[in-house]
């Protein structure tokens, strides 16, 4: 085997190549060839579930949190009790806090497998804590974000799906050599 210098790439004396991925100089090569940048992050999102998952909850929240100011027009900001957004309740300050906790998963999940796990143990571990205290502050004074069951039950169920990734194993890319 011969190393390429020039693709970063080891290849056989056929000149196949036998790395599975590797990134150099805004390229990716792949089996398949050289791909550009953008290509390689779309490989890599398929290759991470903690990437894939942060980017999409994060675009799911901040579509959330948009559509979330459609029916809390004329709500107060603090309002214990918020439009009705299909069977859950928020008030624009719940609306923004979709909107922050959004636009952290979705950068991280763009970014790199480091910041999603970071992101999304970190964003599980708070809806964990939020799932848990909208148990007993749902029909209080306390409820300044106007929960309700069904978003009690939303809450719990992302926290178990985000803690479960972020928290777990994840695969980076590793470049793949035939055996001599």
């Amino acid at each position: 085997m011969q190393a390429n210098k020039f693709s970063g790439t080891q290849s056989t004396a056929a000149g196949s190549p036998k790395y599975f991925y590797r990134v150099r100089s805004g390229t990716c090569t792949t089996r398949r060839g050289i791909h550009s940048a953008s290509q390689e992050g779309l490989i890599a999102m398929r290759t991470s579930p903690n990437r894939l998952l942060a980017t999409t909850f994060g675009a799911v929240y901040l579509l959330v949190g948009l559509l979330g100011f459609l029916v809390t027009a004329g709500v107060d900001f603090f309002a214990t009790e918020g439009g009705k957004l299909i069977i859950f309740e928020v008030n624009p300050l719940h609306n923004v806090i979709h909107l922050a906790i959004g636009a952290v998963l979705l950068i991280a999940g763009l970014g790199s497998v480091r910041a999603s796990k970071l992101a999304n143990s970190t964003v599980g571990a708070v809806y964990l804590l939020v799932g848990i205290l909208g148990l007993f502050l749902a029909s209080t004074s306390l409820n300044i974000i106007a929960l309700n069951g069904a978003d009690n039950v939303l809450h719990l169920a992302s926290a178990i799906v985000l803690l479960s990734v972020g928290l777990s194993q994840d695969k980076a890319p590793v470049a793949r050599t035939a055996r001599s």
